[in-house]
């Protein structure tokens, strides 16, 4: 062993697999970096003096006696104002051919807030999709996915909330998106200005999967600094979780660790709560909340990913495609926001919970109605109501495209209800409908 300016050097590597090099040396710390052959490497086993290494970029080309020099810190992220309105990559390293940051140096991945210095979330986060607002409203300090198929427009739908979401600073964390998926976010964020407050850590289908592991530390390292330094709200957008898991699959798999459920680590519920405990409302008034997608394969929620999520996160929401509509809706039946009850009708209006029970119980009648359809029973008068009412409710209210404050959808729905319902149908405490229900 030399040592060269502080980096441990070695030169004999005891093991190689497709992802990992294992090698005998003293003195290094998990989660360390190195340098194996030109290519970067962390630290993820370390038993008795045997440390065990995952290349990034995998061991090929790699001979037995190639120079393995230790960096002596775990990855880091320099932070300071600097980091907004730009574009990084997994190591942190700008990839907007701007110039490198200056400011402190924060090692990812630490550990979550102490309970204590939470504080339970009572902020509204406005996102002006009806579908969330309205029926699924989020609040800061909350973790939430999108539970969606691959096929559905959930990036479109990440950049529209960080377009429209009321919060200081927007961290987008993409794993695994294609060329055209961070070539659309940043033309999206450009042409609409609103790049001073969004910070994007990117890694593209071209890059090595493993590298997707570091993005979400290096989005949350930004976030906790805007938000515990700064007393900023903050909102972190994940996509995909889905392949951020599967990198961790092909990780553990090629270490030869038994994997459990759909070929998952056995690790993964605590590697997902990991990211998603970050999620925070402190007393200063800053804020960390977190939407995230997980793509499903076939719709399939019983799968490890979705499952192992929907125990950490505080609700879901989904997005399906609406055939009467032929637009993508939140559906109100399967979307579900834990922690709405402490906002709607304290820092919305009085007759938030109303309209939104009111409204789904309706949609709910649609369905109902459009199932007797189909099997050729006869509809009522108020069946062919409510499946007018459905329509419209999903074109106005529930399609994410919609895009409009919270009150106005509060309105949207009276007027819906007024076109199509009687004010007895709809089982509204009367100094409501005194107050909302428009006298013709």
């Amino acid at each position: 062993m030399d040592s060269k300016a502080f980096q441990k050097i070695y030169t004999k590597i005891n093991q190689i697999t497709k992802a990992t090099c294992s090698l005998k040396a003293t003195g290094i710390g998990y989660e360390e970096l190195a340098v194996i052959h030109g290519k970067l490497a962390q630290v993820v086993k370390i038993i008795g003096d045997m440390v065990t290494l995952q290349v990034f970029g995998g061991t090929e080309g790699i001979p037995t006696n190639a120079e393995v020099s230790f960096l002596g810190k775990a990855p880091s992220l320099k932070v300071s104002e600097d980091l907004a309105g730009r574009f990084f990559n997994a190591y942190g390293d700008p990839i907007d051919g701007g110039p490198a940051i200056e400011g402190e140096e924060r090692e990812i991945g630490g550990p979550s807030i102490n309970p204590v210095r939470r504080k339970q979330p009572s902020e509204l986060i406005a996102t002006g999709i009806a579908g969330i607002d309205l029926n699924n409203t989020l609040v800061s300090g909350q973790k939430i996915p999108f539970f969606a198929d691959p096929d559905q427009p959930f990036n479109q739908v990440m950049a529209m909330v960080a377009l429209r979401a009321k919060t200081d600073k927007i961290i987008l964390g993409g794993m695994g998106l294609t060329n055209d998926d961070y070539l659309f976010y940043k033309n999206v964020f450009d042409n609409a200005g609103t790049l001073d407050r969004i910070i994007s850590f990117v890694n593209t289908t071209e890059d090595p999967p493993a590298e997707r592991l570091l993005v979400p530390d290096m989005a949350l390292t930004a976030a906790e600094y805007f938000a515990v330094d700064k007393n900023e709200t903050v909102l972190v957008l994940l996509t995909d979780m889905t392949l951020y898991a599967d990198a961790l699959s092909i990780v553990s798999n090629r270490m030869d660790q038994i994997p459990s459920k759909d070929s998952m680590p056995g690790s993964l519920y605590s590697d997902l709560a990991k990211i998603y405990e970050k999620a925070v409302q402190f007393p200063s008034g800053g804020s960390i909340t977190i939407i995230a997608v997980t793509t499903l394969s076939g719709g399939d929620i019983t799968h490890a990913i979705p499952d192992n999520t929907g125990y950490i996160t505080e609700g879901q929401l989904f997005l399906r495609r609406d055939s009467d509509i032929g637009k993508v809706i939140v559906d109100p039946f399967r979307s579900l926001s834990r922690l709405k009850q402490l906002v709607i009708g304290k820092k919305t209006r009085e007759d938030h919970p109303q309209v939104m029970n009111t409204a789904v119980r309706l949609f709910a009648d649609a369905a109902n109605a459009k199932t007797k359809l189909e099997n050729g029973f006869d509809l009522t008068d108020y069946d062919r109501r409510s499946l007018d009412y459905a329509k419209d409710y999903s074109r106005k209210l529930l399609a994410i495209d919609v895009n409009i404050d919270i009150d106005e959808m509060l309105d949207t729905g009276w007027n819906l209800f007024q076109k199509y319902f009687k004010l007895e149908e709809l089982g509204i405490k009367q100094e409501l409908t005194d107050k909302y229900w428009k006298k013709n």
